[in-house]
């Protein structure tokens, strides 16, 4: 049993303990406050004009389907979405999908006079749909 000689103590204790636990107390360096100049969502080894990632995996297959050059093909836009199933919003009749809401874009892309959608999300690369569902 403690008795109420012991429990300031105690208490003072562990109030020294959390204190030496926390973060130092510092101000950030010239060095981490300034301002990158270069936008944050290109690399900088890439241009504006040559897209990556999904998008570039988007273009790349719309050009080598149509076959054409890659620089034909225009990206009209690129929007984030949360699709509802595995189908990533192109579900195909009497196919099962895993019923799990999956992070993913909407990539939206013209060649010539026509625009086509591409649906990425998961692990799987961005795929052509010409019939979405969402």
């Amino acid at each position: 049993m403690m008795t109420a000689t012991r429990r300031p103590a105690l208490l003072l204790a562990a109030c020294a303990l959390l204190v030496a636990c926390g973060a130092p107390d510092r101000s950030p360096s010239s060095e981490e406050t300034a301002v990158d100049p270069s936008p944050s969502s290109t690399p900088p080894s890439a241009s504006p004009s040559t897209p990556t990632g999904a998008v570039g995996q988007a273009v790349d297959d719309l050009a080598t389907t149509l076959g054409v050059d890659a620089g034909e093909v225009e990206v009209v836009s690129v929007e984030e979405v949360t699709w509802r199933d595995g189908s990533r919003g192109c579900a195909e009749p009497g196919m099962s999908y895993t019923q799990a809401l999956v992070d993913g874009s909407r990539i939206t892309l013209r060649a010539g006079e026509r625009t086509y959608e591409y649906h990425s999300g998961g692990s799987q690369p961005p795929a052509r749909c010409d019939n979405p569902t969402e």
